[in-house]
């Protein structure tokens, strides 16, 4: 049965479950938001953080098994698999923690909609231009004044590229055919994007003009807000 990309209503809730699933956290995933502090709170250099977010999605990743105890997905009316959305929701918090990190305010719907514009990769440019945005590179995006209708437009756009690329790459359907086997090529292939996706997203989020780093008197408890990940 060939893959078919889902209509307009599907993309709006597939990307309002990426926003709040990845962004703001829920199940056993805290927020990009906690995940930056956590590795801010391990190390007093802002990029070493970085490493710290990227290692640690690139891990989960890899490894698989992410939306067991998330919760939520499989209302969506897509025809994805656990696999999939988990892979989504961990890329799209591992790029607002790293927006986090360098200070971006990732509760500003501009900067969310950034953020699930990294997903795209090089693509970007390309999303942007088909909803009729001219700029060079997210983040300057991002601190656009830009209408929310029109951020509405791009993070459909965002949607519907993510979904063709699924049905061009076949990641819905990759490495099942033989389970064991399978499993680990798509592990290895998970992590590997994701390594991706983290480079974009160290390119698209440069450190904010002001950013909110925590001081030397800060001291965040990763064991007190409830949540393994």
């Amino acid at each position: 049965m060939k893959w078919k990309a889902p209509g307009s209503k599907h993309a709006d809730a597939a990307v309002g479950y990426l926003l709040r699933a990845g962004i703001d956290g829920g199940g056993n995933l805290a927020s990009a938001r906690r995940s930056a502090e956590r590795a801010l709170a391990a190390t007093e250099d802002p990029e070493a953080a970085i490493d710290r977010i990227i290692t640690t999605h690139t891990s989960i990743a890899a490894a698989g098994g992410l939306v067991t105890g998330l919760g939520g997905f499989l209302t969506l009316p897509v025809a994805l698999s656990a696999n999939v959305v988990g892979f989504h929701v961990l890329a799209t918090r591992m790029v607002a923690a790293i927006a986090a990190a360098r200070g971006h305010d990732i509760t500003h719907e501009g900067v969310r909609t950034a953020v699930l514009l990294t997903l795209t990769g090089n693509e970007s440019t390309k999303v942007l231009s088909k909803v009729g945005i001219g700029v060079d590179g997210v983040a300057a995006f991002a601190l656009q004044s830009v209408s929310p209708a029109a951020l509405m437009l791009v993070n459909k756009a965002v949607a519907f590229r993510l979904f063709a690329q699924l049905g061009q790459k076949g990641l819905a359907r990759f490495g099942r055919v033989v389970p064991v086997v399978g499993g680990l090529l798509g592990g290895a292939l998970d992590g590997y994007l994701m390594h991706r996706i983290a480079e974009h997203a160290r390119a698209h989020f440069p450190p904010a003009p002001k950013a909110l780093l925590p001081g030397p008197s800060t001291h965040f408890d990763a064991s007190a807000d409830g949540h393994p990940l």
